[in-house]
Parts: structure tokens; C-alpha cells; sequence
């Protein structure tokens, strides 16, 4: 609620802003007879003014967020102060800047990655809210991103726990449509190196999406040829990192996907004691 009404008031500000920029810019009312709305002196300069502030309070995660909010309404925009406060609103705004990095990646956004985003703010923030932060990805779909510049952003402000918890969701995404594409891996590979999380950590997630031969020893982040002792001090180190408490704070639906990825290590570690007969 408090973010709502932080949103509401900047909202009036700006509105005021480019209310008064219309007026300096046209003298009074000087608009030539004819002209069509949206043109000349009455142009709407909401999602500049909008991506302007943005940067301005929140670096390029904002800049993006508020250009996508000036373009959905006339004179009404975003800063950084929508995704800041909470840990939880952190997390929802950097998924909506990173799923849509994803989702254009192959050069396409289908409507099973759409909807599989729709899903997840659903079971997170209720019908209401999810369409109006699906309404704002379809925005962000049509800007380009730097991904880059975001993910380092977004690296440096979030704990590693959720950074881990984001890639699994973004894997979620590239899986949606029931295949991989190279390019949607690659961009998930980017945004992991830029946002800091280790190459191991990294392997380790994607093989619980992307299966092969050594896919339970990649979920450990160890090969094949690891003695039985190192396999059991590689899964005693990740039950700890992975463990579902640690994201607890970004609400039930995420605790409820963490628990998903620990039960994949539980299952990765399993099917290594079945196939070496350890104890």
C-alpha cells in the first residue's frame, strides 16, 4: 500500500510537470486549428519525463520501469521508489526487467512465457496487481534493454540467496514453450556472470533444467569422478546455500519455488548414492 501511494504522488508531480511544460512550451494556447491531438505543442512527454526521473532515482533498472510507466499513461510515471523498500518489491521489479531480457532473447515472446510470468505475480501479488505488472512488461517488451548495465544494478543490491532464486525463475521462463533456446541461455549466462554468481552456482541450476548424462553431478557442482566424501561435503554445502529459508523473506510463492530447486538437489544427490551403493 505504502508503495501504491508513493507511486500516486509522484504520479501528480510529473503530471504537473508536463502540464506546465506544455504551457511554457506553447506560450498559452497557441496550438494551430487542426492539428491532431498528440502533436506539436500538446505532444506527450510522459514515458521521457518518466525514464528521465527514473535514472535519476533509480539508475537504469529505473530509467527502464519509468519509461515503460510514462508510455501507459499520459503524464503518470515510475522511479526507482517502485522497486524499492522491500526486499519483495526489489525482487518483482528486477524479474520484470530480467524477464523480458529473456523473453525477447530469440527474437520472439510467445504466449506460454507470457503466461507463465502471469502465473507467478498471480500466486505472488493477486489478479488485480498481476495485471498491472503484466501490462508494464508488455512496455518493457518494446524497449531495448541493456542488459549489462541492469543485471550489474540489480547484482549489487540483491543478497545471493535470491539472486539464485532469480536465475531459477528465468530458467522457468526459457522452459516454458517445452524447449531451450540457445540464445535464452545465453542471456540467462550473461546476466548470472554480471549479477555475480559463480559459474559452479550457475551449473548447477541450469542442469536442473537442461538434463544430460552428468546433469545430478552438475546439480552438485562436482563430476563424475569425485571420491564419495567430496560428493557428500558438495551436498552438505549446497543444502545449506539452497535451503528454502534463506529466501523466505520474498514471500510464499518464491519460499515455495526454492523448495522445488532443494528438492532437485535432494533428488540429483540420491541418484548418485543409488548409482555408486553409497550409504
Amino acid at each position: 500500500m505504502t508503495k501504491i501511494i508513493v507511486i500516486a504522488l509522484i504520479g501528480f508531480f510529473i503530471y504537473a510537470l508536463i502540464k506546465a511544460f506544455q504551457k511554457n512550451s506553447s506560450g498559452g494556447n497557441t496550438t494551430p486549428p487542426g492539428t491532431p491531438p498528440g502533436t506539436g505543442s500538446g505532444k506527450k512527454y510522459g514515458k521521457w519525463i518518466g525514464g528521465g526521473l527514473g535514472w535519476a532515482f533509480g539508475g537504469p533498472l529505473g530509467a527502464i520501469l519509468g519509461f515503460a510507466m510514462g508510455s501507459m499513461f499520459d503524464g503518470t510515471t515510475v522511479s526507482g521508489n517502485l522497486y524499492r523498500g522491500t526486499a519483495r518489491g526489489d525482487f518483482a521489479m528486477s524479474l520484470l526487467v530480467l524477464s523480458a531480457a529473456v523473453m525477447k532473447a530469440d527474437g520472439k515472446v510467445v504466449k506460454a512465457e507470457l503466461e507463465y510470468v502471469r502465473s507467478f505475480f498471480t500466486s505472488q501479488f493477486g489478479i488485480e496487481e498481476s495485471n498491472r505488472l503484466i501490462s508494464l512488461l508488455e512496455e518493457i517488451l518494446k524497449q531495448e534493454i541493456n542488459i549489462q548495465d541492469v543485471s550489474i544494478q540489480i547484482g549489487q543490491f540483491m543478497d545471493y540467496p535470491s539472486k539464485l532464486q532469480l536465475l531459477h525463475y528465468l530458467f522457468g521462463i526459457a522452459s516454458a514453450d517445452g524447449q531451450y533456446h540457445d540464445k535464452e541461455v545465453d542471456v540467462i549466462s550473461q546476466i548470472a556472470g554480471l549479477m555475480g554468481v559463480g559459474a559452479g552456482d550457475f551449473a548447477s541450476i541450469r542442469a536442473m533444467f537442461i538434463k544430460d548424462l552428468n546433469s545430478a553431478y552438475d546439480i552438485l557442482e562436482i563430476t563424475s569422478s569425485a571420491s564419495d566424501d567430496e560428493v557428500k561435503k558438495a551436498y552438505r554445502r549446497l543444502a545449506v546455500q539452497y535451503h528454502p529459508d534463506k529466501v523466505a523473506h520474498l514471500g510464499e510463492d518464491i519460499h515455495k519455488s526454492a523448495t522445488e530447486k532443494f528438492q532437485k538437489l535432494n533428488a540429483a544427490y540420491e541418484e548418485i548414492k543409488k548409482q555408486r551403493g553409497m550409504k
